[in-house]
């Protein structure tokens, strides 16, 4: 494990973004070179987007597992270099498109014939040790048994399966039947926590820390829901009763319908957290240090009726705060932990965040709008990190030019700019710079910015549009920029 310093720098880059001959990046070489460039520019840490699978949408933050790793982002060369692949295989994982996109209909089948192939060509050789990894990871199983099944069930949502394996204790006794199907998941899962050990060791070596991110809620259809629906709020057939979102706010003027099943709260409560407590284990085992993806809703929680069209008219309820918290804060170094504490605020996140002493977030583009904008940088206080932008916001040289002229004046002229160029991108960009500057030269411990900001870059370059369900998460790099 890195430990992070007091006062340091971080690049936000989602591990997806990284170049790649195979259609997205993942845990080849790219990584060590992306790792290496941070080092050349005096950086501490990169902070990446959840390693989870993503769901139908491609978001990282909707996923049938809160444990597993996203196999998309296993490399094909390591496999090829382990005896997993041969040369022929390794050359139909190429993708000859757009390297400055994720092409996910490509990878998602590319990726799972690659896995396929490597576990037909090598299971044998590694049985054992896959076999010790998910003995001494629980959750591997269950994850195997969950989409052995889905496979089984032309991959419908659990609440559509046929009796016997809709509940979890009844479908144990189909373990046999689906030994070949659970025997691939746990190698892909062997798999991915082997290369990314590889790449956490380079990093360690590098004295980069890595960041990690896990979104608050999970999918309806997903193995913890399925594993444990006593611990969310469903209805009796298993559907979400009550699912998560944010009322409207300057992104969406309907809100944000997610659509995760809310937590049962006081059934957590029941068995001491348990299940949060296992989920930021593992993630703790994977980063250095953790953000925690709408940490207000441990505070209160906004829900909406399941069958409702928006999120115009739902309902805040209080969160566990506190009870959760303690438990957590006992387990864990809160140095290690990030609230990300954004959007609708109130007293009693402030309380929380208190109560914690956890790091909050700050984002500069957030800050050029009412009177003494708490984002604005000189409102930093030290115990928070300093975003320029997060992975749902533009990219700063096209929030500059998306700004009306008094607003993007006073913004300029707050970070210093003193020329006439405001929109010219690219690396040499005077007004991104002056931004960039201006968040260094915070009171707050950390200062994150997103590759694309160090780059220059457009609008086109924008990770995620929120509430816009298709074209996110796409952005990649290429090798000459890195």
């Amino acid at each position: 494990m890195v430990k992070l310093k007091k006062r340091y720098s971080a690049v936000l880059m989602s591990v997806s973004s990284l170049p790649s001959s195979f259609g997205i990046g993942g845990f080849g070489d790219e990584f060590k070179i992306f790792i290496d460039y941070l080092v050349k520019g005096g950086f501490s840490a990169m902070q990446v987007l959840p390693f989870n699978l993503p769901d139908f949408g491609n978001s990282p933050y909707g996923s049938c597992s809160a444990f597993a790793g996203n196999y998309l982002y296993i490399d094909p060369v390591s496999l090829k270099n382990d005896g997993f692949l041969t040369d022929e295989e390794l050359e139909e994982c190429v993708y000859h498109g757009s390297p400055y996109t994720v092409d996910y209909d490509f990878v998602y089948k590319s990726k799972r014939n690659m896995l396929k192939k490597a576990f037909h060509n090598g299971f044998s050789k590694v049985e054992n040790d896959v076999s010790d990894f998910a003995k001494s990871n629980p959750w591997v199983f269950d994850y195997a048994l969950y989409m052995a099944i889905k496979e089984s069930q032309n991959f419908t949502p659990w609440q559509d399966w046929d009796s016997g394996l809709k509940y979890y204790k009844t479908a144990l006794s189909y373990s046999d039947k689906y030994k070949e199907k659970i025997n691939f998941y746990c190698f892909e899962q062997y798999l991915f926590s082997k290369q990314y050990s590889k790449i956490k060791e380079y990093a360690e070596n590098k004295k980069i820390a890595i960041i990690g991110d896990i979104p608050i809620y999970v999918s309806a259809d997903s193995v913890d829901v399925w594993k444990n629906p006593q611990l969310f709020c469903l209805n009796d057939d298993y559907n979400p009763s009550l699912v998560a979102g944010v009322p409207p706010d300057a992104f969406s003027e309907d809100g944000q319908l997610w659509g995760n099943p809310v937590y049962n709260w006081k059934n957590h409560e029941k068995d001491g957290y348990a299940w949060w407590i296992s989920r930021l284990e593992r993630n703790l085992e994977l980063y250095d240090a953790l953000r925690i993806d709408h940490f207000r809703g441990f505070a209160s929680y906004y829900t909406i009726e399941a069958d409702a069209n928006n999120a115009k008219n739902g309902e805040w309820k209080k969160g566990p705060a506190m009870k959760l918290f303690s438990k957590v804060l006992d387990r864990f170094d809160k140095e290690r932990i990030i609230a990300e504490d954004l959007g609708t605020y109130s007293e009693d996140v402030a309380e929380l965040l208190k109560d914690t002493d956890i790091k909050g977030m700050r984002v500069i583009q957030f800050g050029f709008s009412g009177d003494n904008n708490t984002h604005l940088p000189h409102n930093y206080k030290e115990n928070c990190l300093a975003y320029i932008g997060t992975h749902d916001n533009n990219s700063l040289l096209g929030w500059l030019w998306d700004l009306s002229d008094d607003v993007r004046k006073f913004a300029l002229d707050y970070c210093g700019f003193k020329g006439d160029d405001w929109g010219r991108g690219g690396y040499y960009s005077e007004s991104c710079r002056a931004v960039i500057e201006t968040v260094w030269k915070t009171a707050a411990d950390v200062a994150v910015i997103p590759f694309q900001d160090l780059c220059g870059f457009g609008s086109d370059a924008r990770m995620n549009i929120p509430g816009v369900p298709k074209d996110n998460w796409r952005f990649r790099t290429t090798f000459e920029t890195i």
